[in-house]
């Protein structure tokens, strides 16, 4: 008999379980850098799951705790429940589970969880009278393996933007993908080639804040275990093949009122946007160079920050064309007004990544900010001449650069919390610092014969 302790909605995945034949749980969270890691139980493990928690060594977790304080505990959030489609077998099925980490020291939630740290965000959100929304577009690249299951950076396809079959040899991979993120309960609104040979995007609706970093978290591990299924490589790398457009995941942002009204919404604006969506608006153009950071966390992810490529470079805002950093999207209805963040790319950590973005507009509503006018000429045309008359910056060159402007920005940084912050800047710090000792290629090509 189940516990009298457990929840409702704990009761629920108990029942669920026995009902769907689920014989393993993978209890997952995320460390610092995005990776998502499980601890691995047996379905009878549930209910002590919910009751006491799972301990596991948190030494080994990138950005966790040093050794001497290693024990950690997972708590799983029930309404995170869902079988694995592509785990299915005639012995029982796999199920996944979500967890909040907590420190077995303090029984409080461990400050370096990255789940706990867009939590808090959040719920200064909720004392400010909102609830924030987010829609992700995440894109990837899907590459065929070689005859000893590596992969290659040889595409899968050779469609372009909206292409169709035969061009488009990933719509089946495409459909497969989207089939196995319904049975997780996803709600997808579209699905298209993107404009680069074997680059493709799948929508799905947006939801809550945390809600949503869950669904980007089990998007990634969906697409590349279905890909995997298949004997082709799924990868979210932003910039995979150099010269041809790279891999975003713009991310549309609005904030709800406690009676469920849009705050970004205002139909006597030129815009359609409220003085807070402005607020909100310039709070991020304030803190871009800090948000990249989190935002646009590898080494890789600058290759596809460069001019040329359709990537947002440029700190301003439009509401009609896409050179700029933020876009206002049209909204046919009051609850669709938002605004679209384009800069993010998918090999970041989504709830850190959120966390930043949202924390960055909140304080633009704190401190009633002006939002700058919009820029409505393509800024891809512009010279640096006329971006200096615009007041136009452009965000971080390097993954060196944005690390500097994180750790000047007490906003963002204060956001994170200190020991993710910590362990963050310390983690891509030691990244760039070894990519800058790397000699590649391209240099060989330069200066090997030449010098």
């Amino acid at each position: 008999m189940a516990s009298e302790s457990l929840t409702s909605d704990e009761r629920d995945v108990l029942a669920r379980i026995e009902e769907e034949d689920v014989d393993f749980l993978r209890l997952q969270f995320t460390d610092i850098l995005g990776t998502v890691k499980n601890v691995s139980v047996t379905a009878d493990q549930a209910e002590k799951a919910f009751t006491e928690g799972i301990y596991f060594d948190g030494s080994s977790i990138e950005g966790f705790v040093r050794i001497q304080e290693s024990d950690m505990r997972l708590v799983p959030d029930p309404s995170t429940f869902a079988v694995l489609p592509w785990r299915n077998t005639e012995s029982g099925k796999a199920a996944r589970l979500i967890c909040d980490v907590y420190d077995t020291k303090t029984g409080e939630p461990f400050s370096g969880d990255p789940r706990h740290v867009l939590k808090s965000v959040l719920e200064e959100a909720q004392e400010m009278g909102y609830t924030v929304n987010a829609g992700p577009e995440p894109e990837f690249f899907v590459f065929d393996k070689d005859e000893d299951g590596r992969a290659t950076t040889e595409t899968h396809d050779a469609g372009g933007y909206f292409d169709l079959a035969p061009k488009d040899l990933a719509s089946d991979l495409r459909r497969e993908i989207i089939y196995n993120l319904e049975d997780m309960d996803f709600e997808v609104e579209a699905s298209h080639h993107e404009v680069a040979e074997g680059q493709h995007e799948i929508d799905f609706k947006y939801d809550d804040g945390l809600t949503t970093a869950d669904n980007i978290a089990t998007f990634r591990s969906v697409v590349r275990a279905t890909a995997e299924v298949n004997d082709v490589h799924a990868t979210f790398m932003p910039k995979p093949i150099a010269h041809i457009n790279g891999s975003g995941m713009h991310t549309h942002l609005s904030l709800f009122t406690e009676d469920g009204e849009n705050a970004f919404h205002d139909a006597d604006d030129e815009f359609n946007l409220s003085e807070t969506a402005k607020q909100f608006l310039a709070g991020i153009l304030d803190h871009a160079p800090a948000v990249t950071a989190v935002a646009n966390p590898t080494v890789n992810s600058y290759k596809r920050l460069v001019p040329g490529y359709e990537a947002p470079v440029y700190v301003a805002w439009s509401d009609v064309n896409r050179s700029a950093l933020i876009r206002k999207p049209a909204a046919r209805v009051p609850a669709a007004s938002r605004v679209e963040l384009r800069s993010p790319d998918p090999s970041c950590n989504p709830y850190l990544a959120l966390a930043a973005m949202i924390a960055a507009g909140l304080d633009g509503v704190k401190r009633e900010l002006d939002c700058p006018d919009p820029v409505r000429e393509n800024i891809y045309e512009f010279d640096a001449e006329k971006r200096e008359e615009y007041s136009i910056e452009t965000l971080p060159p390097n993954l060196g650069a944005a690390i500097d402007e994180l750790e000047d920005d007490e906003v963002i940084t204060s956001a994170l919390g200190e020991h993710v912050a910590e362990k963050f800047v310390e983690a891509k710090q030691a990244e760039y610092d070894e990519y800058k000792a790397e000699v590649s290629e391209w240099e060989h090509d330069q200066y090997l014969e030449t010098f």
